[in-house]
């Protein structure tokens, strides 16, 4: 898995991590590699409360385990809102995915400067279900207002981190979530699989 990045890699990295399932392999491939994370849980789009709750405590049990830090960011739903304004209807992978990415990487590349370390980089790239220039337009967003920080561009859903991600999912008995976080990307799922989200 060490040919995922050509060149010399970091010594450390701060990891914004959207959840356990999309951050067991890219946490394994960064300790295997000698790499240093800390992780960064900043995600207000999810929604509702207990569902962010859920996901962050399955991340946090998680890393303990790995003796990784996790660095909480606020759970600011409100703010969110505000960042994705107008963008309500938009479809998934669509404009409110963008706006939503700029938000949460400007956030991460604050983080990033604010604890010393150069680069940062996101699971969101390791997913199939999102668009890859949509995170690198974010992160070049954030590098405009936040130039000391580097965004460390990796396609993590490459060097077979996907097979691992399921393997991993498995062997850990973690939680794996039916949509991708806010209210508007619910719009998939049955009427059952909505009201029992909404009703824990």
């Amino acid at each position: 898995m060490s040919s995922l990045v050509s060149g010399p890699l970091p010594k450390e990295v701060l990891l914004h991590s959207c959840c356990a399932p999309c951050s067991a392999a890219i946490l394994e491939w960064l300790l295997q590699n000698g790499v240093r994370p800390t992780i960064f849980f900043y995600n207000p789009n999810i929604y509702p409360v207990k569902e962010y709750l859920i996901r962050k405590n399955e991340l946090d049990r998680y890393a303990q385990s790995l003796g990784i830090r996790v660095i909480d960011g606020d759970y600011r739903h409100d703010l969110w809102r505000l960042a994705v304004i107008g963008l309500e209807k938009e479809p998934e992978r669509g404009r409110r995915c963008l706006a939503c990415f700029k938000h949460r990487l400007l956030v991460t590349a604050e983080c990033a400067k604010r604890e010393g370390i150069e680069l940062y980089t996101t699971t969101l790239a390791g997913s199939r279900w999102k668009r890859a220039e949509q995170i690198r337009e974010a992160a070049a967003h954030a590098k405009s207002l936040i130039p000391e920080s580097t965004y460390w561009d990796v396609n993590w859903k490459k060097g077979r981190l996907q097979e691992r991600r399921g393997v991993l999912l498995k062997e850990n008995g973690f939680y794996n979530q039916q949509y991708c976080g806010c209210e508007f990307s619910m719009g998939h799922l049955t009427e059952e699989q909505r009201i029992e989200i909404l009703r824990r």
